[in-house]
């Protein structure tokens, strides 16, 4: 019997990939956010369900075992749905979440709820390395005053802040070359979500060195009753003992 997994992360694609190896028929769903996704071994769906009522119905339809909600720490919607088709269903879920990241001697954080509070921390004359996605722009757009380096894989929607340059990139990144961005656009704060992950900590080792405040958005927790683990090898366990 197959398993689900939500995917479009670094941990999607490996526990794909382990449990492909392990014989388990695997199905990867990508939303489909992100032009030129890296796909995972086995079989890929592209596209959304159409809300927790969409996903319960192909749960159903294709007799699925498990499911692994693997989504990015921030795909609250995604996880919220997951757990309500998961109920409506009875499949069983999981969902994991690397570990996030951790302050540590020489870090000077200062940790925010939510987008909007991140922005209500920025003033003149800040110039702001910003790393929290293109879709979370329009929440700095009113931001007077304040210069943006906003970095995203592909180019944002408006409404974007007026004094922003946009730098189109894909981690992983190295500390040698955020330390040099800082340096070039001579950068005082950095801004970004608690994702997590060795893909992206080289901002942060820039950051402590080079002496930035960071402003890091805390993650939304899971819906109460889901069970979390932070590695892949767990969720390998689990989806093949279902699966099984």
């Amino acid at each position: 019997m197959r398993v689900l997994i939500l995917g479009g992360t670094a941990e999607a694609r490996a526990l794909a990939a382990e449990l492909d190896a392990a014989g388990v028929p695997v199905v990867s769903s990508l939303a489909g956010r992100v032009t030129n996704p890296r796909l995972p071994v086995g079989e890929v769906r592209e596209g959304g369900f159409g809300g927790p009522e969409g996903l319960a119905a192909w749960l159903a339809a294709e007799g699925v075992a498990a499911l692994v909600d693997a989504t990015h720490p921030f795909a609250a919607r995604m996880t919220a749905s997951a757990a309500e088709a998961a109920r409506a269903t009875g499949v069983p879920l999981l969902v994991l979440r690397r570990p996030g990241w951790r302050e540590g001697p020489g870090d000077a954080w200062q940790r925010v709820g939510s987008l909007r509070e991140a922005a209500e921390r920025l003033a003149a004359p800040m110039r702001v390395f910003l790393t929290t996605g293109r879709r979370s722009l329009p929440a700095f757009a009113g931001v007077p005053g304040v210069w943006f380096l906003a970095r995203s894989v592909d180019p944002p929607e408006p409404p974007v802040p007026a004094n922003a340059h946009v730098l189109l990139d894909r981690g992983p990144y190295t500390v040698e070359g955020e330390r040099a961005l800082v340096r070039e656009h001579r950068l005082d704060v950095l801004v970004t979500k608690d994702s997590g992950g060795a893909m992206t900590t080289a901002k942060l080792v820039a950051a402590r060195e080079l002496g930035l405040a960071v402003i890091m958005v805390d993650r939304p927790q899971p819906p109460p009753g889901v069970r979390l683990v932070e590695t892949v090898a767990e969720a390998a366990r689990w989806a093949r003992g279902h699966a099984g």
